[in-house]
């Protein structure tokens, strides 16, 4: 993990079954929403103004979606390694 600025004074671990899915959702008078479900918990991700999007918000997409590009690729090594399975997961 990177240095963090601030100190952390709690963390949650939600783990991905297979009821857990991540969506995007799109709204005409809003910015995006970005919906992380995992059974009855979903966790929203939203801009910073839910009118407008900022420099920051831009920054923040685009450090989530390189993170969860890594994540998925340990991930799918991890499969790989654990099952001798070669490609894409089911």
């Amino acid at each position: 993990m990177k240095h963090r600025k601030t100190h952390r004074i709690a963390a949650i671990t939600l783990n991905a079954g297979s009821g857990a899915q991540v969506t995007h959702h799109l709204y005409p008078s809003r910015t995006p929403v970005l919906a992380l479900d995992f059974g009855t918990l979903s966790v929203l991700v939203t801009t910073s103004a839910g009118d407008q999007v900022t420099a920051s918000d831009v920054e923040f997409a685009r450090q989530l979606a390189r993170e969860a590009d890594q994540f998925a690729r340990a991930v799918e090594r991890s499969f790989h390694a654990s099952t001798g399975k070669r490609g894409m997961a089911a």
